[in-house]
C-alpha cells in the first residue's frame, strides 16, 4: 500500500545508520551509544537499590560466585564491563539485567533455581541480554517505530477522527506485531547465549531445562497467551533450550576436562 511507504523509508534509513549483529548472527538496529546506555543502567541500578531492600551477604556471595565464573569466560572486551550483581528481597521469581553489566536476582528466584547450575542458567541468561545489546535494540526499535507512525500520520491525511482511530489500530499492530515479538526473540536469544555461557563456565546446561520446569509448576498456568507476552511460554523456552543442548553439553564436558569446576555454596 502507498501509505506504508513512509514507514518503510523511516525504518530503512534507521537501519542503514546503525546496523549491527548480535552474538548469534542476527541483524540488529542500534541507535544509542554504549556510554549513554551504560550510564542509564548505572543510574537505574543505584535507584533500584535504594527502593528495594537487598538480601543478606550469604545470598550475595552465592550469586556473585556464579556470576564471576560466567563472566570469566567472556571475551576480554565484555569481561571488562563493570559487572555487578545483587540479590533483592522479593518473593517474585525474577531476575533482570541493565546495560553496563548491572544485574539483580530476587530471592524468589532462589526458590525456583534450587542449585548453582540452575541459578547459573538464570545469570547466564541475564548476561546474554547485556552482551547482545538487547536494551539498545529495544529502545532503538521503539524509537524507529514511533518515528515511522508519526511520519505516516503527518503525510497521509490521518488527522480526522476516522484517521485517528486507524492510527490507534496501527499502534496496537506495532505493539503486538513488532514490540512484543521482538522482546520474545530477545528472551529466546538470551536463553541460547546463556546456555552456552554456563556450559563454558563448567555449569551443567541440562539444569536450565529444570529451571523452566520448576517455573512452569510454580506458575500454575496463569501466564498470558504467548503471543501477548514479552516472554515465550515456559514450554517454548524448554523446546528452545533442548534444541541447543547437544552443543552446550559438548562445551560443558570440555570445560570440566579443562578444570572449570565451579563450586558456589548455596546459603
Amino acid at each position: 500500500m502507498r501509505w506504508l511507504r513512509p514507514l518503510a523509508v523511516a525504518a530503512l534509513c534507521a537501519s542503514v545508520a546503525a546496523c549491527s549483529t548480535s552474538p548469534t548472527g542476527r541483524s540488529q538496529l542500534l541507535l544509542l551509544s554504549d556510554d549513554q546506555l551504560n550510564q542509564m543502567g548505572q543510574q537505574a541500578f543505584a535507584q533500584y537499590q535504594q527502593d528495594i531492600p537487598t538480601a543478606g551477604q550469604a545470598s550475595h556471595r552465592y550469586v556473585q560466585c556464579i556470576a564471576d565464573a560466567i563472566v570469566e569466560v567472556l571475551p576480554a572486551e565484555q569481561r571488562n564491563l563493570d559487572w555487578q550483581i545483587r540479590v533483592f528481597e522479593s518473593e517474585q521469581p525474577n531476575a533482570f539485567a541493565l546495560p553496563g553489566g548491572y544485574m539483580g536476582v530476587n530471592t524468589g528466584m532462589l526458590d525456583i533455581a534450587t542449585n548453582q547450575n540452575q541459578l547459573a542458567s538464570v545469570v547466564g541468561h541475564e548476561i546474554g541480554h547485556v552482551i547482545a545489546n538487547h536494551a539498545n535494540e529495544r529502545a532503538s526499535t521503539k524509537s524507529a517505530t514511533s518515528l515511522g507512525l508519526s511520519v505516516l500520520a503527518s503525510t497521509s491525511g490521518m488527522q480526522t477522527p476516522g484517521g485517528q482511530q486507524l492510527m490507534g489500530v496501527l499502534g496496537m499492530g506495532a505493539e503486538y506485531g513488532i514490540a512484543l515479538p521482538f522482546s520474545r526473540s530477545h528472551e529466546s536469544e538470551a536463553d541460547v547465549i546463556g546456555l552456552q555461557l554456563m556450559a563454558q563456565a563448567g555449569f551443567d546446561p541440562r539444569e536450565s531445562v529444570t529451571v523452566w520446569e520448576n517455573m512452569q509448576a510454580a506458575s500454575g498456568g496463569g501466564a498470558p497467551p504467548a503471543w501477548m507476552s514479552t516472554h515465550p511460554s515456559e514450554g517454548q523456552r524448554i523446546e528452545g533450550l533442548q534444541a541447543s543442548m547437544n552443543n552446550a553439553i559438548a562445551s560443558y564436558e570440555q570445560a570440566r576436562n579443562s578444570g572449570r569446576t565451579p563450586n558456589c555454596p548455596r546459603p
